[in-house]
């Protein structure tokens, strides 16, 4: 039977109070005590004070992803009331950014009138990031905002280091002591888990026990550094030995190469959370809330001792010292949240040549309704007869209809039957 999160709960003045059951919001709703304030996530604002209300502390818990972030409030007693998996869009704003640069270097090389280049006119103020990782740093504060204003957070948890490569690369370095005690051995092959893709380097079997594997034999000579390091299965790992990489894959000369190429290329994700895990943590601490921190490797121990499932949100659920007696179900279905942006500001798009398209942006709304609303269209006749509900994805202003993705097509309706539920934000929800 799966779980889903509990429902925020708003007094007669907007002040946040703890969390109830679904089953309790659905009968203050009935009895006409309650009115629904927002659909996703979903709160109800009461009618009638109750000044005896207790409400609970909630601790925020975030396990920061370079491209999904686990979210989770836990209350006093170490159990987890709500739930989300946090979808940043890194990569579009990558990939836009890239675009744009591209279309603008194109235009200097073409016989039109020269442009000069910008690129020694920028001054990047102190703790710069790339606009990718900053988007990722603010989409987790906003989500921080929002439930301070639902429920009652007094303070947060974040898993502030997930890998330190400076140290895996050098075991001998100052500061070691997290790892010479019950985490020796997690931080490592957590960061092999992630680096290979959870599979076998060499056969590629998943859902099997993975051994940490030397590519150059430490018989041989080869050291413990991480870029000599793979995850291989029992099999495999015995069939290997003590033999060179070039010895064992000679008759695999494509996977030799890859498995090569691999080892020595660094982990990009960690590499993106490293980037913006200080800066996450200076933000947070502008909250006015304690924060406590934790390490990766604690955060599985806590994990793994709890016997959890691998779950971005049961991730954050495990972060720091209290995540050693946090209690959930698995079978809780988090709220699915993606980023999806507010549209753009460009004026005239271009094609992919970079040349200016004929018709320029149209507006954002069609009869008061634009594009990320959460809505209800009732479809009277035809092909798509019946009742809808879900995220407008796009509109059409010269024929006034919008579309909606509906059993996993995209299909066109007159905004006349459009009922808006809830205003763009920014993100899209599903569970």
């Amino acid at each position: 039977m799966t779980t889903y999160n509990s429902v925020f709960v708003l007094d007669t003045t907007k002040k946040p109070l703890t969390p109830c059951q679904p089953a309790r919001a659905r009968a203050l709703l009935r009895d006409g005590k309650a009115a629904v304030w927002r659909t996703v996530p979903f709160t109800i604002i009461l009618k009638v004070a109750m000044p005896d209300a207790i409400v609970k502390p909630i601790s925020c818990k975030i396990d920061p992803g370079s491209k999904q972030t686990g979210l989770a409030l836990v209350d006093s007693d170490g159990r987890v009331v709500f739930a989300a998996v946090l979808e940043h869009r890194g990569n579009a704003i990558k990939a836009g950014l890239e675009s744009r640069r591209s279309i603008r270097r194109g235009r200097r090389a073409r016989n039109t009138r020269y442009r000069q280049a910008r690129f020694l006119n920028r001054i990047r103020p102190e703790g710069w990031l790339p606009p990718s990782l900053q988007h990722r740093v603010e989409t987790t504060l906003t989500w921080v905002k929002r439930f301070r204003r639902l429920c009652g957070v007094v303070e947060i948890a974040v898993e502030r280091v997930k890998f330190d490569m400076q140290l895996m690369r050098n075991p001998e370095i100052s500061g070691v002591e997290y790892q010479q005690g019950t985490l020796l051995g997690f931080t490592v092959r957590e960061y092999l888990l992630e680096k290979w893709g959870r599979k076998c380097a060499y056969c590629g079997a998943e859902n099997t026990p993975l051994q940490v594997e030397h590519i150059h034999p430490k018989a041989n000579g080869g050291s413990s550094a991480v870029s000599n390091l793979a995850l291989a299965c029992e099999p495999c790992n015995k069939k290997k030995g003590t033999q060179d990489i070039k010895v064992f894959l000679k008759n695999k000369p494509e996977l030799l190469k890859k498995v090569v190429a691999q080892a020595k290329r660094p982990l990009s994700a960690a590499a993106a959370v490293n980037a913006t895990r200080n800066k996450l943590f200076v933000e947070l601490l502008n909250t006015c809330l304690p924060v406590e921190t934790g390490t990766g490797a604690q955060t599985k121990f806590n994990r793994t001792r709890l016997d959890y499932p691998k779950e971005h949100w049961i991730d954050a659920a495990c972060v720091g010292e209290s995540g050693a007696t946090v209690t959930l179900n698995p079978e809780l279905k988090p709220l699915l949240i993606k980023a999806t942006g507010h549209g753009t500001r460009q004026m005239c798009t271009t094609d992919k040549f970079g040349f200016p398209r004929r018709a320029a942006k149209g507006g954002k709304a069609v009869n008061s309704v634009s594009t990320g609303d959460y809505a209800r269209i009732v479809q009277p006749k035809g092909k798509y007869i019946g009742s809808y509900v879900g995220r407008i994805s796009s509109i059409n202003t010269t024929t006034n209809f919008v579309t909606m993705k509906v059993f996993g097509k995209t299909i066109s309706f007159n905004s006349k039957l459009v009922t808006i539920i809830q205003k763009a934000d920014g993100y899209a929800y599903a569970h």
